[in-house]
């Protein structure tokens, strides 16, 4: 993936919503979704992003798809496409829902960092931070 800026800030901005495009076409995919690396500059992705991340990678590890998720939860199918669709701001509520089904639990918690608010989402699997 490549992205641009007409400064550092800027581009890691663009990268995050390129980010969010590439992790987007990987679910619709049904393909893994990587784990997060760390590197000099990092892109932040949104909180809500990070959490259908990790549903989808606790479906795939388990072999849960669709119908089961909707299955277990008694949800239509739309109900399901729309808790792993990263352009849909899903209510926190049915993603709790959803990890649940899966035996998920969601952990937040808030930091300072620099004057601004930080939430960290986290998983066993792995850790994805978001800015808010």
């Amino acid at each position: 993936m490549t992205t641009f800026g007409a400064d550092r800030d800027e581009a890691i901005a663009r990268a995050a919503h390129a980010l969010e495009e590439a992790i987007a076409a990987r679910i619709h995919d049904r393909k893994d979704v990587p784990s997060p690396s760390w590197g000099e500059n990092n892109a932040v992705l949104p909180t809500q992003t990070s959490v259908k991340v990790l549903l989808y990678q606790g479906m795939r590890e388990q072999g849960v798809g669709k119908a089961e998720l909707a299955r277990r939860l008694g949800w239509h199918m739309p109900q399901v496409d729309r808790v792993l669709d990263i352009q849909h701001r899903s209510r926190l509520d049915m993603m709790d829902a959803a990890l649940g089904a899966i035996g998920r639990r969601l952990h937040v918690t808030a930091e300072v960092l620099q004057d601004t608010a930080a939430v960290s989402v986290s998983e066993d699997s792995g850790d994805y931070r978001a800015q808010t």
